[in-house]
């Protein structure tokens, strides 16, 4: 089977599109399938995980910081198509390229599985877009309409679609490197050089508006604990400012990152535009409480009490009393941990690509059914 994964956003770009595109293309390449990912320009780089890499030519959007959008024509799209011999096309957070590429395959015959991960309505009201909300609605729905398969990461993603006319919708969540990410990569030395013996409350991710990191400022002042930021991002010289007292250790990738996120006590992850929020995941794999709103992605990831702590969207009094619950009470702590990593035990990445193959396996037989169906009425 050959995979052409089209990606709305890719690597340098660190974001939850372009990490879900390399994890995936580089287990389909290690189970021995063939691979080519389009993406945007944003770089030049022709090959990631040994995997080859068209580039096509793309602009920053204006007000939105790092956020490409290329605009790859569809013919040229079917020749790399065509050439490749694709067998389906997986439209990673498919918008202005995944649309071209869609109506690429679609003139080949290739069947297309369209992958939702971007709430980019939400984008654009967040980001005071306004008129650009309805647009994208109707892009959104205008794709995953045509694809087709749709997998959805969440309930509330799925519900979503179900309200643009979207039917042919299937569930696809995200794995999590469990060789990476696990308790043990705890650090007794990280921890006393951040903290001093306090307790480590951290945020891990991109610094940009939408996540609304200003959630944590009440926890940047105070004396009993200390803010740890790992990321960095547009907001970044902001947040330095308003969090004077926090700990930011900019952007850790590998085993850096692993060791950061285990040596934490609590997790918070304040966005509330998360369609999954894979954050949540590496944390819980990393043997460590999660506190986040109880909207989006992380309704279908945290059982409250369970697995986590959920508090109202907004609701920043909240977000503090849950952080405070989870640092004073160590056996909380551990039980919350214990049951997260549970969780997350059979969400590896091998597993999650299997799930993949299954769907994309699904659409190709379908895809046959109909061409059969087609030539026949035709004679």
């Amino acid at each position: 089977m050959r995979i052409a994964v089209v990606a709305e956003s890719f690597l340098p770009r660190v974001n939850g599109v372009s990490n879900t595109v390399r994890q995936v293309v580089a287990r389909l390449g290690a189970q021995g399938r063939e691979c080519i990912v389009i993406a945007p320009d944003f770089c030049l780089d022709d090959h990631v995980e040994g995997v080859p890499v068209v580039r096509m030519k793309s602009l920053q959007l204006p007000g939105v910081p790092d956020v490409d959008v290329a605009f790859g024509r569809a013919a040229p799209i079917a020749g790399i198509l065509d050439d490749f011999g694709a067998c389906v096309v997986h439209l990673a957070s498919p918008f202005i390229l995944g649309a071209r590429a869609q109506s690429a395959a679609e003139s080949l015959g290739i069947p297309t599985v369209a992958v939702f991960q971007t709430d980019v309505a939400g984008f654009a009201r967040h980001y005071r877009l306004g008129p650009l909300t309805g647009i994208a609605d109707a892009m959104i729905g205008r794709i995953h309409r045509r694809a087709t398969m749709t997998l959805a990461p969440s309930r509330s993603s799925a519900d979503y679609l179900h309200g643009l006319g979207v039917r042919r919708i299937r569930s696809w969540g995200r794995g999590v490197d469990l060789r990476l990410f696990r308790p043990d990569a705890r650090c007794v030395h990280l921890r006393e050089r951040l903290g001093g013996g306090l307790p480590l409350v951290g945020y891990v991710g991109r610094l940009a508006p939408e996540k609304r990191i200003e959630a944590l400022l009440p926890l940047a002042h105070r004396t009993d604990i200390r803010l740890v930021i790992i990321g960095d991002g547009p907001e970044q010289a902001f947040l330095r400012r308003a969090m004077p007292h926090a700990v930011f250790l900019g952007h850790l990738s590998g085993p850096a990152l692993a060791s950061a996120m285990a040596s934490l006590d609590v997790l918070v992850a304040p966005g509330e535009l998360e369609t999954f929020c894979q954050v949540i995941q590496e944390a819980m794999a990393s043997g460590v409480p999660v506190v986040a709103p109880g909207v989006g992605g992380p309704l279908d990831l945290i059982e409250h009490g369970r697995d986590g702590l959920l508090y109202p969207p907004g609701d920043h009094l909240a977000l503090v009393a849950a952080v405070e619950q989870l640092v004073g009470s160590r056996a909380l702590r551990l039980r919350i941990a214990d049951a997260g990593l549970e969780r997350v035990s059979l969400r590896s990445w091998d597993a999650l690509t299997d799930e993949l193959v299954g769907h994309y396996e699904h659409v190709c037989r379908v895809n046959a059914r109909v061409g059969r169906a087609s030539v026949a009425a035709a004679a």
